[in-house]
């Protein structure tokens, strides 16, 4: 595919990877001049028409949804049994894979990326769109850390065979709610029950329920409670792990209504509300005595039955009460002021570069520019390239002019993500590739062909690396491909004389091809379009598809000449037709037919070309034949 326009549009470029039902690519919107995502169904979907229609119909349904949280579909089309999806191009990974490679997600961010997909969950279902497929490869993160939900309308029409036989929908049990896996229609609350499995991963590295196959773990989504979050991530709070365990709720009618409230719990859980609190001392004489304002009413005499103030009868305490208030307002008021000017002043810096360096260089070469070390974050990542423990790339980007207080966020490789070469030897072409692609690896190309005895046309003969062996994810697998048995040799025929489709038609019927680019020469032995010479010569030994060159005669060829025929008819009392064939250059034609009458001599003039031979017949039999040189 490599290569392929689409639509006279959309070039493909690469492999990006791949699922049950579909493969991705990375493509080019040629028209619009940008990267996009090009999600090309399967050919053993092709043959199902009712679930083309399915798909094209729901494909133009998620059309209609615009939301930043959600992948955009810009296309979708047919050409030569190719159905697929043109879909906005995401710079970035899926969430499974930054799963894999942090272990786990830290709460907060955790907590962003689920109210995101809440978001767009939300936005999915006042347009009467149901996601049905919510996990974290679906999930999309940016480089610029924001969620999209991607895949909507697929995972619904795969089949009950779908789901035993691919990897990727057997995955997908792991996500599903107890009504999805009692067989029930998935609503809303179906898509709120997985987003509460996603965020559960999240926080604790690990899958709620697992099994030995995908109805031990369906079962277990109808009967049993997961561990509590709190109990494999102390860092999860007990707000967070009733917003999981309310999403989660085995009963639909006990988690959240919609996904906005989702959401909303969410956000609480992101942006605490802090407040001061302030508790009253009545021992304390500032508390009571510095915050009012002192008013005439103040001073009015109390009544008889309240006890006289202790200020009123000493006022020298009073005026001490007050310097002191001064005092501390003063103090308060300068150490805000130098509070506002540490802030204000802070020291800025070029941000060094540290991309390539190791974790611990880049440590170092931060702390020694004034970054302190509570502030240096690490992310961990997977990447192709970039060597294990080196940094892959920095926030804020070098020679940013940055505060030394600043965080500063370091991505570190964790070296390339391997995958496992399966064995695809005696699979048809098309097939290893699929089973290449499920498993995040590339066919390499173009496919190597070899000639065998053993394995069929089309058949995969040999592949390298070989099986089980270990490669970083997206790396090419090599196929040497089966053309069949080794053709036995054939004898090329004499092409002389003959026109070029005379000399086509006679290759076809012994396997040999002509080439079309033939070249032409002046002849005066051949006539104009007769082909002069050949090569291979006439019966050279060649193998079956061979090609035969030859050049064609553009003239003038031989002359005509004029040449007498005379013969007797037998004398036997009976007529007999008389037939005179003459074999040149131009070929075979007869030049005189007619009934002649017994003992009559016949005398004939006949033009021929070249070296020529002459034969007579009588009655359909040889008679005479002459050669004219």
């Amino acid at each position: 595919m490599i290569g392929t326009l689409l639509g006279n549009r959309y070039e493909i470029l690469e492999q990006l990877g791949g699922g049950g039902m579909a493969i991705i690519y990375k493509g080019r919107d040629t028209l619009l001049n940008r990267l996009v995502s090009i999600k090309v169904l399967r050919p053993e979907f092709t043959c199902d028409e009712d679930f083309i229609q399915r798909f094209r119909r729901e494909a133009q349904a998620i059309a209609s949804l615009s939301h930043p949280n959600i992948v955009s579909i810009y296309d979708v089309g047919l050409e030569d049994k190719v159905h697929y999806l043109v879909i906005e191009y995401i710079e970035g990974d899926n969430l499974k894979n930054l799963i894999r490679a942090q272990g786990t997600i830290q709460t907060e961010r955790a907590v962003e990326i689920a109210r995101q997909i809440s978001d767009a969950l939300q936005h999915a279902h006042e347009n009467n769109i149901v996601h049905r497929d919510i996990k974290p490869q679906n999930i999309l993160i940016t480089r610029e850390g924001r969620a999209k939900l991607t895949d909507f309308g697929i995972a619904k029409e795969a089949t009950t065979a779908t789901l035993t036989q691919t990897d990727t929908i057997v995955g997908s049990v792991h996500y599903i709610s107890p009504e999805q896996a009692r067989g029930e229609t998935a609503g809303p609350r179906s898509d709120i029950y997985s987003l509460g499995i996603v965020l559960y991963e999240m926080v604790t590295g690990a899958l709620p329920f697992e099994g030995e196959t995908p109805i031990g773990v369906a079962l277990k989504h109808i009967r049993e409670a997961p561990p509590r979050p709190s109990s494999l991530n102390p860092a999860v709070s007990p707000m967070l792990e009733s917003i999981i365990a309310r999403a989660m709720a085995k009963n639909s009618v006990e988690r959240y209504e919609t996904a906005r409230q989702l959401s909303l719990d969410l956000d609480k859980v992101a942006k605490p509300v802090f407040q001061k609190a302030v508790k009253a001392d009545t021992d304390d004489e500032f508390a009571t005595r510095v915050i009012p304002t002192i008013t005439r009413g103040n001073l009015s005499p109390q009544p008889a039955s309240a006890a006289p103030a202790p200020e009123q009868n000493n006022p020298g305490r009073r005026r001490t009460a007050w310097l002191w208030a001064a005092l501390v307002a003063l103090g308060l008021l300068a150490a805000g002021v130098a509070a506002f000017q540490l802030y204000i002043n802070v020291p800025e810096i070029p941000m060094p570069a540290v991309e390539g360096m190791t974790q611990e260089e880049a440590k170092s070469e931060l702390l020694a520019k004034g970054i302190k070390e509570k502030n240096i974050q690490i992310t961990l990542s997977a990447h192709p390239t970039v060597q294990a423990g080196r940094v892959i790339s920095q926030d804020p980007p070098a020679q940013t002019s940055v505060k030394v207080t600043r965080t500063v966020t370091l991505t570190v490789s964790q070296g390339p993500e391997v995958r496992t070469v399966p064995d695809v030897v005696g699979y048809s072409v098309s097939d290893a590739r699929i089973k290449i692609s499920q498993n995040e690896l590339n066919v390499a190309e173009p496919q190597q062909e070899r000639y065998s005895d053993e394995y069929p046309e089309g058949v995969v003969m040999d592949q390298d690396p070989e099986p089980n062996t270990k490669l970083s994810r997206g790396s090419g697998v090599t196929l040497y491909v089966s053309k069949g048995p080794q053709p036995s040799d054939i004898q090329v025929p004499g092409l002389a004389g003959m026109t070029v489709e005379q000399a086509r038609s006679a290759l076809d019927k012994v396997k040999l091809k002509l080439d079309d680019n033939f070249t032409k020469a002046s002849s005066a032995a051949y006539m104009e379009g007769q082909i002069i010479s050949q090569s291979p010569d006439k019966g050279t030994a060649v193998v079956e598809g061979s090609t035969v060159q030859v050049t064609v005669s553009n003239g003038p060829g031989p002359s005509p000449r004029t040449y007498r025929v005379e013969f007797r008819v037998p004398d036997d009392d009976k007529t007999h037709e008389v037939k005179i064939v003459v074999n040149d250059v131009r070929g075979s034609s007869t030049v005189y037919v007619d009934t002649e009458q017994p003992g009559k001599k016949v005398v004939r003039d006949i033009q021929c070309y070249g070296k020529a031979e002459v034969q007579v017949y009588i009655d359909n039999e040889p008679f005479s034949k002459k050669t004219i040189e």
